[in-house]
């Protein structure tokens, strides 16, 4: 049977019609050039408009700078992010996800593009997400310098969106992390996180889904906040601390963000051959969530370990010698500091091993 033609438009068909509103995109580069130019810094105005961010690398006045770039999202954080109606603070994931990654390369983050992407613009909700972007931006000291906003009908359910981010930071060649020095005895300590950060999401939505729980009563393990705001805590940014620690001394040896795979996954990343980290679970203070996600899904240690960051968002090698100053120097600039294990030669072991238990509670 031959399809009917549709019906004759008097005025021709728009992009409208087809679902993509131009005026409103519009109106949404013009709502959040505020926001990118309160992210000016030297080398970047922020301003928006071009096709394509510029910065001047030669105002950072570098000797023999190099290039460091990383790019990622929030995974299905986003979904509770979206179910909640609550958008304030998503942004701030996406740039902690990218310049956490640049700032254990030892690079500072410069510069910050953002890709969002939906069915159907909202706005209001969009400009929430940006505003979050821009506060991200912000704590890294990185310009928001561009990115995308796409409108496409059909490819997200009503409401949905997805984030993506990229980030760019520089580093003296010299200064490139981690070091060759590690060695047998360097100490590892540990930075507090400030929840499950952006990471091990799927599972958490489906102990809540299974347990029919809902986002808008009082979390059970933070009973102030409801389940989707305790969810929702933005992930901690660790530059501006961490390049303070890297600028006063030569105490940092290696860094390593903890994110999907947990310490298990992530810390063998940056060690040398040989090399094995060995943590006392015991001297990690494992946050109520992370409890009460245990218990709920009765997850085994192992299991929490390489999945979520169990309240170390950030890990560093230190000589021993070094440790005192360098906790002192983290703790002033906000940071909480655990000495959480040692390097040992691996042998015929595991690159991560463990002693001691994880306190789970229970």
């Amino acid at each position: 049977m031959t399809p009917k033609p549709p019906a004759a438009r008097p005025n021709g068909y728009t992009y409208s019609d087809a679902g993509v509103d131009i005026n409103a995109g519009n109106a949404l580069v013009d709502a959040i050039k505020p926001i990118a130019r309160s992210t000016a810094r030297p080398g970047a105005d922020a301003a928006l408009g071009g096709f394509g961010g510029l910065f001047d690398l030669k105002a950072l006045n570098y000797r023999d700078p190099l290039l460091v770039a990383a790019n990622d999202g929030v995974g299905t954080k986003l979904k509770i992010a979206i179910e909640s109606g609550r958008h304030e603070t998503i942004g701030i994931d996406l740039v902690a996800m990218c310049v956490n990654d640049l700032v254990v390369q030892g690079a500072e983050p410069i510069f910050f593009l953002d890709y969002f992407a939906t069915g159907r613009l909202e706005p209001q909700a969009a400009r929430t997400v940006i505003a979050g972007i821009g506060e991200g931006c912000r704590q890294a000291g990185a310009a928001l310098i561009g990115g995308e906003t796409a409108e496409m009908p059909g490819m997200y359910a009503p409401g949905d969106y997805d984030l993506a981010g990229f980030a760019v930071g520089v580093v003296e060649r010299d200064a490139v992390l981690p070091r060759a020095d590690i060695s047998e005895g360097d100490v590892i300590l540990g930075l507090a996180s400030s929840g499950a950060h952006s990471n091990g999401y799927s599972l958490i939505r489906r102990l809540v889904a299974d347990h029919g729980l809902d986002y808008a009563n009082p979390a059970p393990f933070a009973p102030e906040l409801t389940l989707a705001e305790a969810l929702l805590a933005p992930t901690r940014i660790y530059v501006k601390s961490i390049l303070t620690a890297l600028r006063a001394s030569s105490a940092i040896k290696a860094l390593a963000h903890i994110t999907g795979g947990g310490l298990t996954e992530n810390v063998p990343r940056v060690l040398p051959e040989g090399a094995a980290a060995v943590f006392d679970l015991s001297a990690m203070d494992v946050p109520p969530l992370f409890r009460w996600l245990a218990d709920i899904g009765s997850i085994a240690p192992d299991e929490m370990l390489r999945t979520f960051n169990c309240g170390i968002g950030m890990v560093i090698v230190t000589a021993a010698d070094r440790v005192p100053d360098l906790m002192s120097e983290l703790h002033a600039a906000g940071e909480r500091v655990f000495q959480l294990g040692r390097i040992e030669a691996q042998g015929s072991g595991s690159r991560v091993r463990y002693d001691g238990r994880l306190r789970l509670g229970g």
